[in-house]
Parts: C-alpha cells; sequence; structure tokens
C-alpha cells in the first residue's frame, strides 16, 4: 500500500511538474515576447550597443528580470586603406533585462546595457570608453496561439503554435561621440546611435512534444543624432531548434528545466549617414552560428550560448566579427 502511494505520489509531481516547465515555454533568440523571443541587435556597422542576434529574451517564457553579459570581439583597419593597421576591439556589455506579460496577448519587453569598451591599436595605444547605453523597450502582441488537439489544454497538445508581433523605441541614454570614429573605420565603438530608434519585430514558433523550432526578424529604423550622424537601418533574422529536457527535484518539489538549442542568425546593415551624405563601406551583412543552453531550477534561470560567424562582408572587409558570448542569470516571478 505504502508503494502504491509513493508511486501516486511520483506521478502526481511528475506530471504537475511537466505542466509548470510547459508554462516556462521556450522561446527562442532574436525578438519578441517576454522573456524569450527577441532577437536583439550588435550593430557591427552601426553601433554595437545591442546585442547582435544574442536575444531580446531568454528561451524560457514568461515572467522575469535578471542580467546578461555580452562579450563580442571585433578587428577593424585603422585608415581607410588594405595596407592600414589592424585594431582589436572588445565590447563588453552587462544588461538589466526583464519581461512582463500584461494579460492574455500582450507582453513588455525592456534592456538597458552598460558597455565596458576596449580598443587596442598597432602602436600599443589604446582607448576605453565605458556607461550606460540605450534603452530598449518593446511591446508584443500575440495574434494567436491554435493548438491542432482544440479538445486537450495547451500543456498537454503535442503540437503548439505561437505568433508574435511588435514594435518599440530605443531612447538614446547611450552617449555617441564623433571623435570615436576618427581613425577607425568600426563606427560601432560609441555607446549608443545617440539618436531615437524605432524596432519592428514579429516571431513564429512551433513545437512538437519537446522538440520546437522557432523563426524570428526585427527591423531597426535608425534616426539621425544631434551630431548630424545617422546609422544604418539594420535587419536580424534568426532561426532555432530547441530541445526541451524536464523533470522534478523531488526532495524539493520543485520544477527543473534544460534547454538545448542551436541555429542561425543574420544581420544586415544599412549604409550610414553625416551631414546627409553617405559614409562609404559602412554597409555590411554578416551570418552566425549560434549554440546554447538554459537551465531552470525553481524560479532561478541560467544561460549561456557561444556565437561563431559563418560569412560575413563588413565595411566592405575592413571590419571582421569574431566569436560572441553571452551569459544570463535571471529571476521567475
Amino acid at each position: 500500500m505504502n508503494d502504491f502511494l509513493n508511486i501516486s505520489l511520483y506521478l502526481f509531481l511528475l506530471i504537475s511538474s511537466l505542466k509548470m516547465s510547459a508554462r516556462i515555454s521556450i522561446d527562442s533568440l532574436a525578438i519578441e515576447e517576454p522573456r524569450g523571443n527577441e532577437a536583439y541587435f550588435c550593430d557591427a556597422c552601426g553601433c554595437a550597443s545591442t546585442g547582435g542576434s544574442m536575444g531580446f529574451s531568454s528561451l524560457s517564457g514568461g515572467s522575469f528580470i535578471g542580467l546578461r553579459y555580452l562579450g563580442q570581439e571585433y578587428r577593424s583597419r585603422d585608415g581607410i586603406y588594405e595596407n592600414s593597421a589592424w585594431i582589436e576591439e572588445h565590447f563588453n556589455t552587462l544588461q538589466l533585462w526583464g519581461n512582463y506579460p500584461v494579460g492574455d496577448r500582450i507582453s513588455v519587453s525592456a534592456i538597458l546595457p552598460y558597455h565596458f569598451y576596449y580598443r587596442q591599436f598597432a602602436n600599443a595605444t589604446s582607448q576605453q570608453i565605458s556607461g550606460i547605453g540605450d534603452f530598449s523597450i518593446l511591446g508584443f502582441y500575440k495574434v494567436f496561439r491554435e493548438y491542432q488537439q482544440a479538445y486537450l489544454d495547451a500543456e498537454q497538445a503535442d503540437f503548439r503554435q505561437d505568433l508574435r508581433f511588435g514594435g518599440g523605441i530605443k531612447l538614446p541614454l547611450g552617449s555617441y561621440q564623433r571623435a570615436n570614429n576618427e581613425g577607425s573605420v568600426n563606427p560601432g565603438f560609441q555607446l549608443g546611435t545617440g539618436s531615437w530608434d524605432f524596432i519592428l519585430a514579429g516571431s513564429y514558433q512551433l513545437n512538437y512534444l519537446d522538440w520546437g523550432g522557432k523563426l524570428q526578424a526585427n527591423y531597426i529604423l535608425k534616426q539621425e543624432n544631434q551630431q548630424d550622424y545617422r546609422f544604418g537601418n539594420q535587419l536580424n533574422m534568426s532561426l532555432l531548434f530547441y530541445r526541451n529536457f524536464s523533470w522534478i527535484d523531488m526532495k524539493k518539489v520543485l520544477p527543473v528545466n534544460l534547454v538545448l538549442y542551436s541555429g542561425v542568425a543574420q544581420e544586415i546593415f544599412g549604409e550610414n549617414r553625416s551631414f546627409g551624405q553617405p559614409v562609404q563601406h559602412t554597409r555590411g551583412s554578416a551570418v552566425f552560428g549560434k549554440l546554447g543552453a538554459e537551465f531552470s531550477y525553481g524560479k532561478w534561470n541560467i544561460g549561456a550560448s557561444y556565437v561563431k560567424p559563418l560569412a560575413q562582408n563588413l565595411n566592405n572587409g575592413q571590419v571582421v566579427a569574431k566569436n560572441r558570448l553571452s551569459l544570463s542569470l535571471n529571476y521567475l516571478f
């Protein structure tokens, strides 16, 4: 009899944990809903004040607040000539980010970054800048969330899909200094664009049992700043595939969730303008591969991802994007 009660209790806790983990839905990387949907931007040709395909939210859906570290490295020419020396650039960012659903269909995501940028010139001199970056806030509307097995609860359906569209604004809290662009052909060595920029975003997610995929895109319309400089508009796209593993900590009766994912992302940058005139060699595009994982235990979530460029042509080859790293710690509520 005791064995039967123990088995019954275990099954009850297991089913409960699976439902709870399903509610911590898996959202992928670049732009969109609460905690787990957006693709953020990393302006290699514009302003590296965001995070390029690193994700606007974590993979697990729902309400959260947390910290995320983004590490990016670039090489850029110290001049416009093919034989100009290379500059080694290191972009480090610590983001305060979060997501909060407002009702059943609307959610709000926000990111406030603090940047630590460093670059080493060929003559052994260096330059550092640090400070608050541009603040971004986006709202998303859930167009539909249909389930193929409509007679079942959302957590029980084999197939699940989610379509969202949204938009937002980037406030110019980060400092923009024209002097930082002198010499280097990389205009991204800035704490911010110095302009009020607008963001359009969308995502589609499809799940089958513990497997899923997510397609995301966002478009950033950049405006001219007070120093008569305008970064080119930017398009970010990503496609991720993931696998979810869920179980329960029987000692503390807490849900445990592990998500493994991989995918590709592309960033496309338009031409910058200075005093209304095109700035030569500021267009570009890059394709990245991405591997990552997220682990949730009770109310806490940690994540890590590694991004590697697969193909690129930034600033006519005068800027080279290198590897990127992301680490996050979030509190779920």
